[in-house]
């Protein structure tokens, strides 16, 4: 329902104990306005729980077609996963 990108290990002079995360919800895929700022919300929170095991991380979240119709129980395991994907990484 996502895609993270994960861009890099943020720069030596950045809070090393911060991951970052940027949103890329676009108007293309999630037409109405309560949408998007539905899943900017979901995603924030989802990063706030990850976000120690997420440090020194920059990332980016994109939504597809699929994540304007999705419940927030749908969009919060997604998004969990895929940060869990990316510790292991």
């Amino acid at each position: 329902m996502h895609r993270v990108q994960p861009r890099s290990k943020s720069d030596a002079n950045d809070d090393p104990a911060s991951g970052r995360l940027g949103l890329a919800i676009a108007k293309k895929r999630a037409k109405r306005a309560v949408d998007r700022n539905r899943i900017k919300r979901i995603a924030r929170e989802s990063f706030r729980h990850h976000r120690e095991q997420l440090m020194g991380y920059d990332a980016v979240v994109m939504n597809k077609d699929r994540a304007a119709s999705a419940s927030a129980v749908e969009l919060r395991q997604s998004l969990d996963t895929l940060w869990l994907e990316l510790i292991k990484a």
